[in-house]
């Protein structure tokens, strides 16, 4: 779940950020009291068709994690890094998102929503809040795909059942694969539409007529 975002010059030492992140875990621990944040994810949306992902269901454990939030929020900015202030906080888990490839853009522009239709009220899991991490955005992400994890920090304990990690990866797979072949048909489409505009009528081929004449003759036959 992104907490918040936050951008790092250059030139601005990195560990001060990591510093900020360890400084935050008795605040957090303080705020919790030994409370665990059972996070229940259930239905699909999307931001502008561009992204799709699963829904955090509202109850008193998301308001937990917005508190944690502004906390962490506010300590990071005491650290002269400026945090989050632009946007909304809108916890989710993203599943599908398209690709930033200029080629692939041109086949693929928007998540077609009919393609989730089937899960827009399907319940996912439940996720014990048990860890913070300081990713980077721009470094190479980890071989299991998650984003790069400059620092971590651990409170709580880890109980309840962990969401279908097996079926969120095989919904996303069938979602790209759906969208994959919708593109190509649509181009195939589209290219045979040109080609009809372009000759004007429908092609017919001696060989048709050939075959047609041979069928005949082994019919007389």
């Amino acid at each position: 779940i992104n907490v918040f975002d936050f951008h790092i010059d250059t030139f601005f030492p990195l560990d001060r950020a990591v510093g900020a992140l360890s400084d935050s875990k008795d605040f957090v621990e303080d705020l919790l009291k030994g409370k665990n944040v059972d996070l229940s994810f259930k239905g699909i949306d999307h931001f502008k068709n561009q992204v799709g992902f699963v829904k955090l269901a509202e109850n008193d454990h998301t308001t937990v994690l917005m508190e944690i939030a502004e906390t962490m929020k506010k300590i990071f900015q005491e650290k002269g890094i400026l945090a989050g202030e632009e946007r909304a906080f809108k916890p989710h888990l993203t599943f599908m998102k398209l690709s930033k490839s200029t080629q692939l853009r041109k086949q693929v522009k928007k998540i077609d929503s009919s393609l989730y239709e089937d899960f827009k009220s399907h319940y996912f899991g439940d996720e014990i809040l048990h860890r913070l991490d300081l990713c980077s955005m721009l470094k190479k992400k980890q071989p299991n795909g998650y984003y790069y994890c400059e620092s971590s920090i651990v409170f709580g304990e880890k109980h309840a059942a962990e969401p279908d990690d097996a079926e969120l990866v095989s919904l996303s797979k069938r979602l790209v694969e759906n969208a994959v072949l919708k593109a190509v048909q649509q181009y195939l489409e589209e290219t045979q539409n040109k080609t009809r505009q372009t000759d004007g009528s429908p092609v017919k081929t001696e060989e048709a007529a050939s075959g047609n004449k041979n069928e005949s003759d082994n019919d007389n036959s």
